[in-house]
């Protein structure tokens, strides 16, 4: 039975790292070498880390205040965490570039949860955001290890032709992902294997992009939907490590190898690596969030982000999977915006691109009737001015009728009539 709760959550999937040692230089080949070792020695202690999350949970001692709470450590290239303290809530910016970035990336992040989703931090009851940085020596990754964010250096020591990637604190969506394994862990909780592990990968690219987004102020046809931009550096034919909107597109590299993600079931990969291909197989539920966002429009994290956010609060579980998901935003969607609602229906229609019917909902749902008004009647036009009796006709030059019978207050009732009608 594949449970795998106990992962570590690194934002550069293995198939990347084993293509870098398969196709690298030598230099190249050793880091990812490093990296896919160090990665597995960390799964084996991620078990304790996580038993021990009450121990430094503010709402273990009844406390549960809003409002931002972050410290900044230092590895200096060791792994013992969380390292030297170097940066702590308030404090002004320093000068160590990685440090700045991990600070304002952790408080983006609780800034979206707080202001649009009223959550108060990772797990809703104020977890402290504790972050290292300069992990290790030839570290090419970040991750989430249960209690706290880590972040490698890149490749900043090799030369400059042979660096594939940027600093792991440099791109605020993969903070905005990483940590949102920890929202997914404290409230779903969804088994890392298969379709769930690629769920819980998906959600935190959802939620990472809206970090991005909402930072940005981004409406979804603005929004570039990639995950790592900027992450990987110029030597590299790639924009990304991941597309949502084009999932399948963000990297062709001799080095890197071709993006396997598929953006529909007709395309699913079935493979025993990467706990059933998590990182992969979440191109697909990636790709229905970017339809549906891009349908709503609008800002994505006003209406497709609240369907998400609810749906992963209050809905899936730790085993469910894509058709779970797209059973329950679609009830979500309409527990939120009405049932045949242009939200739900958006939510309907992007999972059916992807290959995926709602259970029960062969096509896209109707919205309701609206139910008639009787129209307002129409003001009666006031009685007109009663016609002044005729005068006793004088005889003069050019007199007529009109004059006569109408009069100036006749015309203008007729007048006022017309207009009424």
């Amino acid at each position: 039975m594949h449970t795998h709760r106990h992962s570590i959550y690194c934002i550069v999937p293995p198939h990347i790292l084993q293509s870098i040692a398969k196709n690298g230089q030598v230099e190249q080949s050793d880091k990812a070498m490093h990296t896919i070792v160090t990665t597995e020695q960390l799964r084996g202690r991620r078990y304790g880390i996580a038993s021990m999350n009450s121990l430094t949970n503010p709402a273990f001692l009844g406390i549960n205040l809003p409002g931002k709470d972050r410290t900044i450590y230092d590895a200096q290239n060791g792994q013992n965490l969380p390292g030297v303290q170097v940066r702590k809530e308030g404090d002004p910016p320093v000068a160590d570039a990685a440090v700045n970035e991990a600070y304002d990336g952790s408080g983006l992040t609780y800034d979206l949860y707080w202001e649009i989703f009223k959550r108060n931090s990772i797990d809703g009851k104020g977890l402290k955001l504790d972050s290292s940085v300069h992990y290790q020596k030839n570290y090419d990754n970040a991750f989430w290890d249960g209690r706290q964010m880590v972040y490698g250096d890149g490749d900043e020591d090799l030369p400059a032709g042979q660096q594939i990637f940027n600093r792991f604190s440099i791109a605020v969506d993969v903070i905005g992902h990483e940590l949102t394994h920890g929202v997914t862990q404290s409230e779903a909780n969804l088994a890392y294997w298969d379709q769930s592990g690629a769920l819980n990968e998906s959600i935190s690219d959802v939620f990472g992009s809206l970090v991005k987004q909402y930072h940005l102020k981004q409406t979804a046809d603005q929004a570039d939907w990639l995950i790592g931009q900027g992450l990987l550096t110029s030597q590299i034919h790639g924009v990304a490590i991941r597309s949502m909107k084009a999932p399948g597109t963000a990297y062709e590299d001799p080095v890197l190898g071709k993006d396997p993600q598929p953006g529909h079931m007709k395309d699913f990969v079935t493979t025993t690596q990467d706990n059933g291909g998590v990182h992969i197989n979440s191109g697909i539920p990636n790709h229905a969030f970017y339809f549906i966002a891009t349908e709503i429009g609008g800002h994505a994290w006003e209406k497709a982000g609240l369907i998400w956010y609810k749906t992963l609060t209050e809905k899936l579980t730790d085993r469910s999977n894509f058709q779970d998901a797209a059973d329950l935003t679609f009830a979500s969607a309409g527990d939120l915006f009405g049932k045949g609602s242009r939200e739900q229906i958006a939510v309907w229609h992007g999972w059916s691109q992807v290959g995926i019917t709602v259970t029960g909902v062969p096509s896209a749902p109707i919205p309701p009737t609206p139910i008639p008004t009787s129209p307002s009647p129409s003001p009666i036009p006031p009685s007109p001015s009663p016609i002044p009796p005729s005068p006793t006709p004088v005889p003069a030059q050019g007199s007529g009728c009109l004059p006569q019978v109408l009069g100036n207050g006749g015309l203008s009732s007729l007048m006022k009539k017309k207009v009424n009608k």
